[in-house]
């Protein structure tokens, strides 16, 4: 199996959330042991040289990618969530969404001027959540930030909202 063969993992499912849209499901990616297993190694080889002392996944398939990456790597893993999810004390985000405003949280005692972050999340669209997520890790002064997606939908254009000073890498195109 090589990089590419992923996509044939995926499945489409045509007018999900609604009519027009067709939903790329990862769930048929990771169910797959061959394939969770090279997703994660070919995430791994893009940062393990990179110094990374802090994974933040994205609630909640980010969680996936970034849990594996964040133990491949001997380094932290720090949840994203939505608001109410946290147990602490938290910073949050609010982001305009395709249907609605949404918000983002995390442990404001998460991140450091000493860490490396990678920002992980499974499927970059549009990109306001990723573009929260940045933001609110932004404000608590790591050395560097990088993004990185398992998919990412190039016709949306989500990359034009993530800052151009970061590096983003995604897997997978469509």
């Amino acid at each position: 199996m090589v990089l590419e063969d992923l996509k044939l993992k995926i499945r489409d499912i045509p007018d999900f959330p609604t009519k027009g849209i067709i939903f790329r499901d990862l769930t048929t990616l990771i169910k797959d042991g061959d394939a969770l297993h090279l997703m994660g190694e070919e995430l791994v080889k893009l940062y393990r040289d990179k110094g990374i002392t802090k994974v933040v996944g994205i609630e909640s398939r980010g969680f996936i990618g970034g849990s594996i990456l964040a133990y491949a790597m001997g380094c932290g893993f720090v949840p994203a969530r939505k608001p109410g999810k946290l147990p602490s004390v938290t910073v949050k985000k609010s982001f305009a969404k395709e249907y609605g405003v949404d918000t983002i949280e995390l442990h404001s005692d998460a991140i450091n001027e000493n860490d490396v972050v990678l920002l992980h999340d499974d499927l970059l669209a549009t990109g306001g959540t990723m573009r929260a997520c940045y933001d609110l890790v932004k404000s608590m002064n790591p050395k560097k930030i990088y993004i990185n997606f398992v998919v990412e939908l190039t016709a949306l254009d989500g990359r034009s909202v993530l800052p151009a000073d970061c590096d983003v890498t995604s897997l997978l195109k469509y």
